[in-house]
């Protein structure tokens, strides 16, 4: 007996969340054309859709989109000779391109699927910045279109335009679907790990609209972290990088308050905090420091490993901190790095100190469409009696507030340095 359409259709939607990454891993990897792959796995979806509701969901439902999927564009080429001749001279340069079927990764064990190929592809450094994170929500998020241009709030067209564009350079450039080798490795999978902790970002601080998080994009990070992690288990940057994700994903729920407003670290409710993420975060950050050299992800979520354990921000080891952020300039030097350090100092030394960094900072040209720099500017001087200079720091950073929630913050920090002075 069949399944009711309504429960068929969400047996669909949950294997196509969990599985069309792999899915459409596969079939690029067999294909060599990920329109072709998209194309069908869509076919494939909705076939799912017609029978499973009146044969049931089968027992692999994976294997059951796999290979109608592959049906599906074995057809395609049977009626396209053009297209299938193409396809043949891509995978001909792909076979070239390897001088064994790549299975093992530079020590990192038998690779469970194909996603880690793909990841590469999206993140191949051919590729423009603005559509690495865009191509990678779309083949290995399985975001549509319109949901992935929401993201970056632009039009859908824009957004489909980027997709294209970045499709037809894989095309033409003929990047390999392939895991670069061990010599590589080193350069290329910073770009890959950029890529997640960028749609992360986005997630964590939306950069306009009306919400302060945008929990959606900071889950699929998450999620895309954690395929990451599990294909490069012994890739500590890859542990590092879900560690920082998890320990401030953790956070999420007491960082607004009733009304969508921001609520400051010192002031959270930490027993809103997710502990089971962060003790799994804690217990990556092990593995991310250990074994050689730290890397920068691994050293961020030490930080913010160290926020997480903290009881109040007055009980934070921000001796520790500091040293942190030290070792952070070393590995990446960047004046958003030398901003937080500052306001670490401030927090260890007292707000004259923080200050007189983040003054000596003032001459650099990236921090000055950098809101955070002139939030935090104003804070020291708001503790310090500085209403007057606070004022006028609060003003900077509200002309430069993406989001709603952040503009009303800074509007009320504004108005209290106002009656205060």
């Amino acid at each position: 007996m069949g399944e009711e359409p309504e429960e068929a259709r969400v047996a669909v939607e949950a294997v196509f969340r969990e599985e069309r990454g792999l899915l459409l891993a596969s079939l690029v990897r067999r294909f060599g054309d990920l329109d072709l792959a998209e194309e069908v796995t869509s076919e494939a979806i909705e076939a799912a859709l017609r029978h499973w509701p009146a044969e049931g969901v089968p027992a692999r439902p994976g294997a059951w989109l796999l290979t109608t999927a592959r049906r599906k564009a074995v057809d395609r080429l049977r009626r396209d000779q053009a297209y299938a001749a193409r396809l043949a001279v891509l995978q001909a340069d792909a076979e070239r391109d390897e001088a064994a079927p790549v299975t093992k990764v530079s020590g990192f064990g038998e690779l469970p699927d194909e996603r880690l190929q793909l990841f590469f592809t999206c993140a191949h450094p051919a590729l423009a910045a603005e559509d690495r994170a865009a191509l990678t929500l779309r083949c290995l998020a399985g975001l549509t279109t319109p949901e992935v241009a929401r993201a970056f709030l632009v039009p859908t067209a824009t957004m489909a335009q980027r997709i294209v564009r970045a499709k037809k350079k894989i095309r033409e450039a003929r990047i390999p679907f392939r895991v670069p080798g061990p010599d590589e490795l080193p350069e290329r999978l910073p770009g890959v790990l950029q890529v997640v902790y960028s749609v992360f970002t986005e997630g964590y601080a939306a950069s306009s609209g009306p919400r302060l998080q945008r929990l959606d994009l900071a889950d699929e990070a998450v999620r895309l972290a954690r395929i990451l992690h599990r294909l490069l288990p012994a890739e500590r940057e890859a542990a590092g990088l879900l560690a920082l994700l998890l320990l401030v994903h953790a956070r999420r729920g007491a960082r607004t308050g009733p009304e969508g407003e921001p609520v400051l670290l010192e002031d959270q409710d930490r027993g809103l905090w997710d502990r089971a993420m962060i003790e799994e975060g804690r217990a990556l950050v092990v593995r991310a420091l250990t074994g050689g050299p730290a890397g920068p992800y691994g050293v961020q979520a030490a930080v913010a490993a160290l926020h997480d354990e903290a009881a109040d921000v007055e009980s934070t080891d921000w001796v520790q901190i500091v040293a942190l952020y030290d070792v952070l300039l070393t590995l990446t030097p960047s004046p958003v790095v030398a901003v937080n350090r500052a306001v670490a100092v401030a927090m260890r030394d007292g707000p004259g100190e923080g200050l007189a960094l983040l003054d000596a900072l003032g001459g650099e040209p990236r921090l000055r469409a950098y809101g955070p720099y002139a939030v935090a500017r104003g804070d020291l001087l708001s503790r310090l009696g500085r209403g007057g200079e606070a004022a006028v720091a609060y003003r900077e950073a509200l002309e430069l507030a993406g989001t709603e929630p952040e503009r009303a913050a800074l509007r009320r920090k504004l108005g209290e340095v106002r009656e205060g002075g």
